[in-house]
């Protein structure tokens, strides 16, 4: 005997099985977060080398084909000779090993030269750190000597904190000295468990670098698989103007940094600034992180400088200020362009959330991530005042008080086939008539 399923009951079991899954998901995340964070933590943990590995493959993917396009190809189809599949798989397996190839040399190169002076600097910061301490001392007491009334509110200031951060010393410092070993040894352990992930990382995105098209190809047939064709047309073209979106600002953004650090190396090498080299790398990496960077990059040098000679000090903190207007106002813009469209109140609340949810790495692809979902709330805002009859420019709304139901806006487009219908009644007008008249001239 065969049994009959009715779509209509089928369809209202999944949906009351959905309801029911939701509900026990939503009391599990209310009452039991810290669990749920945990497991979450640990499918992370697990899933992070394939997770490098992709994030690898998509950022060298541009280099990948850029060596394809512009040498390979060019290479392998001289004489106008046609390109075989074999000779397609060659083409992709040269291009790859140039790709890690480049991309190491680049790295060792950068850490070869970095490492060397960073050590350098460390070690001799350690060594006449006393030096520095008693140069700062003598010209703190010179610049408060000079001005009584600044070392009045100083003996101030000290007389009334010294007490409370020397209980705050002895009774919350030094008795977590301890754990805070504890908690480097864990650090150490954990650099050593993200280079071995790194490792298989790098591994892994060789393989998606050799497959990627086939990886995209099957990513769009699970698309047009489980979605109508629009809808399917549509999710493909939201993931290229999103992965458009990343490369452009993270690719940008890692040029415009580099550009900013050879200025500050020149320009600080220039004024005999004090550890030339390390403050250029710490202005340059931080730099990566918009709005905020400079500034985060700029404390650290500045205190460095400081140290040594406080004029030079004063006078580093004009020039990164002046480097920053250079590279707000000239550099950035040449270089990164429109690739977000965000105002700055957006770029600023972006980095904020971000940064607060995620850290350092929240704060750097907070930008684009944000600018992506910008991009499609204002389509979907837009698509809804156009099914409504209403105009979708910004402009519009700044002087409304409100709408009426029986208002009318008629939309750009049918304003613009409204008036070259009008044109095109009118240039035909004229001719009409002189059609007439030649008629009644033959039958005259």
């Amino acid at each position: 005997m065969k049994i009959k399923f009715e779509k209509k009951y089928l369809c209202l079991g999944l949906t009351a099985f959905a309801v029911i899954a939701a509900s026990i998901c939503f009391y599990y995340l209310v009452f039991h977060g810290d669990r749920f964070s945990a497991q979450v933590d640990a499918f992370f943990k697990v899933i992070s080398p394939v997770m490098y590995g992709i994030i690898f493959a998509y950022l060298m993917t541009p280099l990948v084909n850029g060596i394809e396009r512009q040498l390979l190809i060019p290479i392998f189809s001289r004489n106008g000779k046609s390109i075989t599949v074999k000779q397609k798989k060659y083409m992709r397996m040269l291009s790859v090993i140039l790709t890690i190839l480049l991309v190491g040399y680049l790295i060792y190169g950068f850490f070869s030269i970095l490492i060397p002076n960073i050590m350098k600097s460390v070690k001799s910061i350690s060594y006449q750190f006393p030096y520095y301490v008693q140069n700062l001392t003598n010209w703190s007491t010179k610049f408060l000597a000079d001005n009584p009334d600044i070392e009045k509110m100083v003996i101030n200031f000290l007389d009334t904190y010294s007490e409370e951060f020397t209980n705050y010393l002895n009774n919350s410092i030094v008795p977590q000295m301890e754990t805070l070993v504890k908690h480097v040894s864990l650090s150490l352990i954990s650099v050593f468990k993200v280079l071995w992930n790194f490792i298989i990382g790098v591994v892994i995105s060789i393989y998606v670098l050799f497959s990627k098209e086939n990886f995209a190809g099957q990513a769009k047939k699970l698309a047009f698989a489980l979605f109508s064709t629009k809808t399917a047309n549509q999710v493909i073209k939201d993931i290229r103007f999103t992965s458009d979106t990343f490369i452009g600002f993270i690719g940008g953004k890692i040029i415009d940094s580099i550009i900013i650090g050879f200025i500050c190396f020149a320009c600080t090498s220039i004024l005999n600034m004090p550890y030339a080299l390390l403050v250029s790398v710490i202005v340059g990496v931080t730099n990566i992180i918009p709005f905020f960077g400079p500034y985060l990059g700029a404390v650290p040098s500045a205190v460095l400088i400081l140290m040594v000679n406080p004029l030079k000090c004063v006078y580093f903190i004009i020039f990164i200020l002046i480097l920053q207007q250079v590279d707000g106002n000239l550099i950035g813009p040449k270089i990164l362009g429109q690739s977000t469209g965000l105002s700055g109140f957006w770029v600023i609340f972006s980095i904020t959330i971000f940064g607060g949810f995620m850290g350092v790495f929240g704060m750097i692809i907070g930008v684009p991530l944000f600018a992506v979902f910008y991009a499609f709330s204002r389509r979907i805002t837009n698509h809804l005042l156009e099914k409504k009859g209403l105009p979708q420019e910004t402009g519009k709304y700044l002087n409304v008080k409100y709408i009426d139901e029986g208002d009318v806006f008629v939309p750009k487009e049918e304003i613009k086939n409204t008036l070259f219908k009008m044109n095109k009644r009118k240039s035909a007008a004229p001719s009409e008539k002189g059609k007439n008249s030649t008629e009644g001239e033959q039958k005259r």
